[in-house]
Formats: C-alpha cells, sequence, structure tokens
C-alpha cells in the first residue's frame, strides 16, 4: 500500500518540477509567445493550490481511496492530453487539469497514510518515505527531464505518467483499504465554504505569481490580495455558522498541527525559490546544460533521502519539535552557504558543498513537520489535516518564489545599471535570493521553537490510568490496598503527560 500511495505521490511531485526543463523546447514546437510560456507552469501551481484543501476534505467526505483513484485518473488523462497537444490553449487547460488531480491525490494519498499505519514509529517511518519523496521529488525531476528531453521529446515528460498512472489505477483497488469519516453520512455538503476558500486560495495564488510583475504596490496587486482576504475572510464566517463545515476551526485548537502548517509557510517560501535560482544559476551563470543541471542535484536528492531515513528514527527517541529545530538550522546553514556563489565560481566549492548541507537539513525537517501536522488528528480529520499542510506548503512557496523574485531582479537590474557584466548581473540577484532564503529559513527556527509543543501526547498515561480503573471495577478491589494508589498515580502521570 505504501509503495503504490508512494509512486503516486512521486509522479505528482516530479510533475511540478520536470516540465521547467522541456519550456525552451515547447516554446519552440508549441509556439508559446515568451509572456505566456510561463503559464505552463502557474496553470498546474494556481489550479493545485486552490484545490487542495477542498481535495483534503472531499477525501475524509467521499473515500480516501475513491478521491485517490479519481485523482490519478484525471492527472494521468490529463497528461495525455498535455503530450499530445499541439496549441497553447490545449496545452495549458491540460495542465490545469492535471493541477486538479495533483490537488486530489495528495491529500488523499497522505491521508491513508494516517488512517493506515498507527501513530507512533510505525507512522513514522512510513512518512519518512513520503519525506524523502517531497524533499527529492523536485531536484530528481530535474535530472528526468533533462534525460527525457534529450533522449526523446518534450512530449515523453507528460506521456511517461501515463503507464505509471494505469499500474496504480489497476493495484490501488486491491491493494488500498476505503476509509471515510464516520460522519461523513450526516449534515449536507458546506457549498459556500467550498466556494469561498477555493476561489480565496487561487486569488492568493494567482495574485502572488503576478505580483512582481505587476508591482507590489501596483492597483492589481492590492486589489488581489483584497479580494483573497474577502473571499477567506467569508470562508471562516460561513465555518462559523455551518451544522456541517468543511473546515471545523476545531481542528486549529491542535495545537502542533497549528504550529507546524506556520512552520511549513515559512520554509516552503524558502525552499521553492532556491531550487529556481539555483538551477538559473548552474545555467545562466555557470554554463551548464538541462542533462547536467539534473546530474548537479543528485547529492541533494540522495542527501534527503539518506537524512529522511534517520529523521523518523530521532523522532521516535526524541520527539518531533528537536529534531525539527536542528533539521532547520542545518539548512539555513546551507542556505547561508549558498550565498558564496560568484560570478567566477565552481560547483564543487561553491554550489556542492551548500547542497550536500542542505539535504541533510531538509530531509531532517520534512519528516518531523509531517509528523507534527498530523499528531493527535481524529482518523475522520486525516484527509483535512493533509489538506491544510500541502495548501500551507503550496501558498508558502508560491509567496517565497514572488518574493525572491522580486528581490533577485531588482539587485540584478541595479547591477547592470551599475556597469557590472550580465554574469556577475544575475550572480548579485541570485545572491540576494539565497540571503531572503536563509533569512525565512531562520524565521521557521523561531516560529517552530515558540509555537510547536514541547512533546507530544502519549497514549501511556491514559492506559496506565485505565488499567488502574479497571482494576478498581473488578470484584476483589476492596480486597487491594494498593489500587487507590494506582489510579491516583495513573492520574497524577496523564496530568503531567498532558501539560506542554
Amino acid at each position: 500500500m505504501l509503495a503504490v500511495v508512494a509512486v503516486a505521490q512521486f509522479m505528482v511531485i516530479l510533475d511540478a518540477s520536470v516540465v521547467n526543463v522541456a519550456l525552451p523546447t515547447i516554446k519552440r514546437d508549441v509556439g508559446f509567445s515568451e509572456q505566456s510560456l510561463s503559464w505552463i507552469l502557474n496553470a498546474y501551481t494556481l489550479m493545485f493550490g486552490g484545490f487542495l484543501l477542498l481535495g483534503g476534505r472531499l477525501a475524509d467526505r467521499l473515500g480516501r481511496r475513491r478521491l485517490f483513484v479519481a485523482g490519478i485518473a484525471v492527472f494521468s488523462g490529463a497528461s495525455l492530453i498535455c503530450g499530445i497537444s499541439q496549441s497553447e490553449g490545449t496545452l495549458l487547460v491540460a495542465r490545469g487539469l492535471q493541477g486538479l488531480g495533483g490537488a486530489m491525490v495528495s491529500p488523499a494519498a497522505l491521508s491513508i497514510i494516517l488512517t493506515t499505519f498507527a501513530e507512533g514509529s510505525e507512522r513514522n517511518r512510513a512518512l519518512a518515505v513520503w519525506g524523502a519523496i517531497a524533499g527529492a521529488g523536485g531536484a530528481v525531476g530535474l535530472l528526468l527531464g533533462g534525460v527525457i528531453v534529450q533522449a526523446l521529446s518534450w512530449r515523453w515528460v507528460f506521456f511517461i505518467n501515463v503507464p505509471i498512472g494505469a499500474a496504480v489505477l489497476a493495484l490501488a483497488p486491491r491493494i488500498i483499504p476505503e476509509s471515510r469519516s464516520e460522519s461523513a453520512a450526516g449534515g449536507g455538503y458546506d457549498a459556500e465554504g467550498a466556494v469561498a476558500i477555493t476561489l480565496g486560495t487561487i486569488a492568493l495564488v494567482f495574485t502572488l505569481i503576478k505580483a512582481d510583475a505587476w508591482g507590489w504596490t501596483s492597483g492589481r496587486t492590492v486589489g488581489g490580495f483584497a479580494i483573497s482576504a474577502v473571499l477567506i475572510a467569508a470562508f471562516l464566517v460561513v465555518e462559523r455558522r455551518h451544522e456541517d463545515p468543511l473546515v471545523p476551526l476545531r481542528i486549529f485548537s491542535n495545537r502542533s498541527l497549528a504550529a507546524s502548517d506556520a512552520t511549513m509557510l515559512v520554509v516552503a517560501a524558502a525552499l521553492f525559490g532556491v531550487f529556481f535560482f539555483c538551477t538559473l544559476y548552474l545555467q545562466q551563470v555557470l554554463g551548464y546544460g538541462a542533462l547536467k543541471t539534473g546530474v548537479a542535484y543528485l547529492p541533494l536528492s540522495f542527501t534527503i533521502i539518506g537524512a529522511s531515513a534517520f529523521a523518523s528514527r530521532f523522532v521516535d527517541r526524541f520527539s518531533p519539535k528537536p529534531v525539527l529545530v536542528a533539521g532547520l538550522a542545518v539548512a539555513t546553514a546551507g542556505f547561508v552557504l549558498l550565498t558564496r556563489v560568484s560570478g567566477h565560481g565552481d560547483y564543487a566549492t561553491h554550489v556542492l558543498p551548500a547542497m550536500i548541507v542542505l539535504g541533510i537539513g531538509l530531509g531532517m525537517s520534512f519528516v518531523p513537520i509531517t509528523i507534527a501536522a498530523t499528531n493527535g488528528v481524529a482518523p475522520g480529520d486525516s484527509g483535512l489535516a493533509s489538506g491544510l499542510l500541502n495548501t500551507t506548503q503550496q501558498v508558502g512557496g508560491s509567496l517565497g518564489l514572488a518574493i525572491l523574485s522580486s528581490v533577485s531582479n531588482s539587485r540584478t537590474t541595479s547591477a547592470l545599471h551599475g556597469g557590472s557584466p550580465l554574469p556577475a548581473a544575475l550572480t548579485h540577484g541570485f545572491k540576494g535570493a539565497f540571503v531572503v532564503a536563509a533569512v525565512l529559513c531562520a524565521a521557521g527556527v523561531v516560529v517552530a521553537l515558540a509555537l510547536l509543543p514541547r512533546r507530544r501526547r502519549e497514549a501511556g498515561g491514559a492506559n496506565l490510568e485505565t488499567i488502574a480503573m479497571s482494576f478498581a471495577r473488578c470484584p476483589g478491589a476492596p480486597y487491594c490496598g494498593h489500587l487507590a494508589r494506582i489510579v491516583a498515580l495513573g492520574r497524577r502521570v496523564r496530568g503531567a503527560i498532558a501539560r506542554p
């Protein structure tokens, strides 16, 4: 089951990065303009980010396997349409459908893991696989994209999803058990809340995508943020009043979930932009081709996978908070190392050490943040918790890319006006983006330290009291002088563990 779900998630994560390498070839073959080319990426991001929260809740309500299978079918079908597209319009619509399919698959897949594996070391090891995929998928996508474009054609970047999706569709009904929230049958659907949060998230992601081009203080940018704020505020009002809300606001009383989502928002803002600007540095300054760029990311991918395996064991021993804080501190050091790049630098000296340190830090971070974001969540809310985590990651990534792009572009333009040659000017801009990424990751350390509970609540105290109380109800209880002490001890242990 874990293998099937992991392959599906890897396909979705891979698609977000593998297309980057194919963009120049797509532009030439299909006839995209420079202005519309970016929408091959934006159409996917917009639909993926906008529908994640709705997808997570629908998984709880309609059935997690059902939504997972439907999402794979949509994603694979849209990939086929992308591969045979002959026009801008067809390709962009199909990319949007891919994003919609991904928004159905990702939260449903994580929810399936949460409801299948028991909380504790068993789930932690399953989430270590999940964290490794999430961290390494983007880097592997760059390598795979370069190989496919060079050996076959850009169309196979999309065609490769079709046989993978078909295999998952064949195996999922046989291997993955169906599950849904016990309250799914009661109450009506929260249509108003679903419309408000989906449109609000789409408006927010769209504005973040366009903010750098429009200008952060322009009327369109301010208006876009205002529209998204109004829609999200309307959503909160609807959720407070609805008898069966799409997102029960009580879920945010789970301190571990709320703190993890806040941390993910900041960390994703740092991470998404670094992949983008590091790729630009390798290609535009060091002169790497697509395939060589992909190979350059292999150390990062392998290090993330290895660190993720160790992270689950550390969480078993120390709890998520110290592992996450340590991982984010190491990742911050990796971002700082990237600020050493120069116009006359080289990969081995200026990029490789940063990638190794980043890989260790990110591998140590993805696993505990996912565990913390799902600790203590009721099985009926697992899809919702998954959707929230994925949504904060996507919104944070869009926000970070917009901020880092603005910083990089302004510094590059300033350097060019100052007479710097193009490689030096580009590097000056990229260094500014890496500095901001380091600051954002350091802010993630602060958020995790300040908000995450020091330990997750364990079942041991509750179990001890339950056992003691069952003995107290035994007919022979009056004859045992120690039972009262056992009950009192159970209560004290439970109270101590419940305190943060």
